[in-house]
Formats: C-alpha cells, sequence, structure tokens
C-alpha cells in the first residue's frame, strides 16, 4: 500500500500515529528497511499530495514540507516533524528513546526529524506515521510548493511564496527556488515540486538535485 492508498483510506487532519503498523506510511516504511538493510542508517522524509475533486490532501513524514499560495499569502499545510515538538518528545520517550541538544535537537542525540522512512538503527523511536491535511481548492487557492528541508533551511514560506507567485511555469519557479537555496549556501538535498491551480484543473512539474 503506498501514500494514495493511504490518503484514500485515512480522516484528513489526522495523523496514524496512533496505529502503529497500519496505512500506507508504515508499508512503504517496511520496503524501504527491508532494501536498504545493509545500510542500516539510510532514511528519508516525503511530503505528498494528491488532488481529489475539490479537496487537496497532502501527506507528510518529516520536515519535507508543504506551503500553499491562497489569495496571496503563504500558508503551511504540513508540520514539520522535530524531536522537541512535545508531543513527538512524548512519543519518543514513551517508546524508551530520548531527545538530547547536539546542534539542535536530535532522536538519541543523532537524527534530527522524529518520523522518517528507514533509519532502522531508531526505528523504535523514529515512526513513519503520516500526518495528513486537507484544504479546499478554490479559485483563492494559486499554487502549492512541496519541497524538502534543503530548501525550507534557507528560505521562508514567505519568500518562497513571494517568488513563485510573478512565475507562471512551474517548471522555472521549480529551478529558480532550487538555485536560490544553492546560493544560499543549503547544506542539504534539495528537491522541489510547484503545481499552479488553473480554473481547478491541477498542472505542475518537478524538479530535483
Amino acid at each position: 500500500m503506498g501514500y494514495l492508498d493511504l490518503l484514500s483510506s485515512t480522516n484528513p487532519g489526522q495523523s496514524n500515529g496512533d496505529s502503529p503498523g497500519s496505512g500506507g506510511g508504515v508499508s512503504e516504511d517496511s520496503k524501504f528497511s527491508y532494501e536498504n538493510n545493509q545500510n542500516r542508517d539510510a532514511g528519508s522524509t516525503a511530503s505528498t499530495a494528491i488532488l481529489v475533486g475539490d479537496r487537496l490532501l497532502v501527506a507528510n513524514v518529516g520536515d519535507s514540507r508543504a506551503v500553499i499560495c491562497r489569495g496571496g499569502k503563504a500558508f503551511a499545510v504540513s508540520r514539520d516533524h522535530k524531536p522537541d515538538q512535545s508531543d513527538e518528545r512524548q512519543r519518543i520517550e514513551n517508546a524508551g528513546g530520548f531527545v538530547m541538544w547536539a546542534g539542535t535537537w536530535r532522536v538519541g542525540g543523532v537524527l534530527a526529524v522524529s518520523r522518517a522512512f528507514g533509519d532502522k538503527l531508531l526505528k523504535q523511536y523514529v515512526v513513519a506515521d503520516p500526518e495528513i491535511q486537507e484544504e479546499k481548492v478554490d479559485n483563492s487557492l494559486e499554487f502549492l510548493i512541496l519541497a524538502s528541508d534543503g530548501l525550507w533551511d534557507v528560505v521562508s514560506n514567505d519568500e518562497a511564496v513571494a517568488m513563485v507567485r510573478p512565475i507562471e511555469s512551474p517548471e522555472d519557479a521549480s529551478k529558480m527556488l532550487m538555485q536560490e537555496a544553492s546560493q544560499r549556501g543549503s547544506a542539504d538535498n534539495i528537491t522541489v515540486v510547484v503545481v499552479r491551480f488553473l480554473d481547478n484543473e491541477a498542472s505542475g512539474s518537478t524538479s530535483s538535485t
């Protein structure tokens, strides 16, 4: 089961954190862990979206973020999963883990996100349960940005939306955001997807490095 299956079977706005072992995120995590058995440190985050009629459903694991432009303003439609968040810290500690400061707050002093695919060495504490948000698609919804933390570490939500608004081509907008993040010294992988909504129909382009 993948994320599309998950989005069709889970209540938007809720996390699957109370149902370990169920949902597409967990299934994909199992595949990731199996395929990366030789590299127990391998892991990844994800942010995905699906358009269902006039509903935009967004699911995320980790700190890959989804941001929309509605009426000219930026709104995050996902939550970065960080170990120092009170609910995430409690879940980790309840599972027998700990959170400590090592340049930033980290699970076990190692991982800077509290949810991820893979990361087998910390899997008891780092879950792959996604959080799902729902947005209504109407004439005020202009575009969606999905991006990894390589962008968001150096570009704010408001800045990203302001940069994308004047650019008609989603592909050009994606490339521009990647270039901007690189020029600002981003030290992480940068992946960006921009999707524009035209008359309630989505058209988009993906760019990644």
